[in-house]
């Protein structure tokens, strides 16, 4: 083989493994940009849970109000 044909494998072998560094750091980046998302969905979900129960808690105060009312009236 021909030393120029080294020269062109070795710079295509050192492109090769940039582009595998660069990837291979991008995929960790992605990795906790990933976690901190699930994370933070988490929390959301927590929030809506407690809310959901607010609700349901408001809905049962307000149907034994109405209750109350209809016995009033009725």
């Amino acid at each position: 083989m021909e030393p120029g044909k080294f020269d062109e494998l070795e710079g295509k072998i050192k492109t090769l493994m940039a582009r595998y560094d660069g990837l291979k750091k991008r995929n960790q980046d992605l990795e906790v940009l990933l976690k901190n998302k699930s994370l933070e969905l988490e929390e959301v979900n927590k929030q809506l849970e407690g809310i959901n129960e607010e609700r349901n808690a408001v809905r049962t105060k307000i149907d034994s109000l109405l209750d109350l009312l209809q016995d009033i009236s009725g």
